[in-house]
């Protein structure tokens, strides 16, 4: 009825084929062929850097039709995820055994919630992850993890033996609070939805940008040159330096992402006598409801609350403007509560082909869930929002 097959590149499965999958709303810009098609051509996921591809598709024997298909990469190391399982690794270390490689369906260095199994079809869904495992096991790889999934992938997941791990995002939502239903009209009705602190606070942060002659040039993906990417990349890369690491991502990335995801794709540049000094790139996925998502900030010169103004504030009235839904701010970062942003609660799905090691750990997730689940709840107890 169906075969599996394992692809060592996304090119060599059909772009039209693997785009026609991808049919959930929530499924995000990333998991499309042309995003992870450059990840591979721009050599920013490859054997050399830890990550190569071991993509999973799943076709009918009697016409051949993509039923079902799951990005993944056999993973030399956890960096770019974004769900930490370092101390598992060194577990698995103290006790003789190899935690890497270890098969990761996931969109690399990308925390995003979206779709890791693509196409409808429930059996070919069962059967892509029940032939994923059969192949770690055959390989003798320790585990297979799929990061962010969609919600209701879990219960697929949990029939094979799964644990669910917790994890916290921070989102904003185009929300009226005066007029249930309805999304906001402008920034003012925005920040008045928040209580007096935190919308006072916003508007000096604003205001400090503004008193440092700072402006802003908003750039959609269509209108963007070399030049543009050029200083995008300035920036994006001087973010990684100054923390001490090398940028995951290379210069031809973004070029080739500007050519092939160009209505997907949005620029904030902040400028400063005349001269661009920071950068901020969104993505969009142009659903009804639609959502942005927040990457990749950066900048080469300090203004005080420049990152909050390029990465939130610039965004948020970019997304009242253009009516989009959701803000997804990413991964980490209280601080962004005291802008808007809210938790939300996502999750990560794994399994470790070791009984001892599955039984130890998710005894660990149940702990760690419970201790999520409570910081949770005492971040939307001191959300920012006005009551009402």
């Amino acid at each position: 009825m169906f075969y599996t097959e394992v692809h060592h590149s996304i090119r060599d499965i059909p772009a039209v084929e693997w785009n026609q999958l991808i049919t959930d709303p929530d499924a995000s810009p990333f998991i499309r062929h042309e995003y992870l098609a450059a990840l591979e051509i721009s050599e920013s996921v490859s054997v050399k850097t830890g990550w190569q591809p071991c993509h999973f598709t799943v076709r009918s024997r009697q016409n051949g039709a993509l039923l079902c298909a799951m990005p993944a990469y056999l993973k030399k190391h956890s960096y770019g995820e974004y769900v930490f399982d370092w101390a598992w690794a060194n577990a698995y270390q103290q006790n003789g055994l190899e935690y890497y490689p270890k098969l990761l369906s996931a969109i690399p260095f990308t925390p995003v919630g979206g779709s890791r199994l693509i196409g409808s079809h429930q059996q070919a869904q069962e059967m892509i992850i029940a032939s994923a495992l059969a192949w770690i096991k055959e390989q003798k790889i320790s585990s297979m993890h799929l990061l962010f999934p969609l919600i209701g992938t879990e219960e697929l997941l949990k029939k094979f033996n799964f644990l669910r791990r917790e994890s916290i995002q921070f989102h904003w939502q185009n929300q009226s609070l005066d007029r249930p239903n309805e999304q906001l009209q402008d920034f003012n009705e925005f920040v008045y939805t928040l209580n007096k602190k935190r919308r006072n606070n916003i508007l000096r942060e604003r205001q400090s940008v503004l008193d440092a002659g700072v402006s802003f040039e908003h750039k959609p993906g269509a209108t963007l040159d070399s030049k543009d990417w050029d200083d995008f990349y300035t920036f994006y890369e001087s973010n990684y330096i100054n923390h001490g690491n090398a940028p995951y991502l290379t210069r031809s990335f973004f070029e080739l992402i500007g050519q092939s995801m160009q209505e997907y794709i949005h620029i904030i540049f902040a400028i400063k006598n005349n001269r661009r000094i920071a950068s901020s790139l969104l993505f969009r996925n142009r659903e009804k409801l639609e959502r942005a998502y927040g990457r990749y900030w950066g900048s080469t010169e300090y203004v005080s609350n420049l990152h909050f103004e390029t990465a939130y504030y610039q965004t948020i009235e970019f997304c009242i403007a253009e009516k989009i839904s959701v803000f997804e701010g990413g991964a980490q970062g209280e601080h962004k509560i005291h802008r808007g942003l809210l938790p939300v609660n996502l999750y990560s799905m794994h399994y470790l082909v070791d009984d001892r090691f599955a039984n130890a750990i998710e005894d660990f997730l149940q702990r760690e869930g419970n201790s999520m689940h409570r910081y949770l709840n005492e971040l939307v107890e001191h959300q920012p929002l006005k009551k009402i």
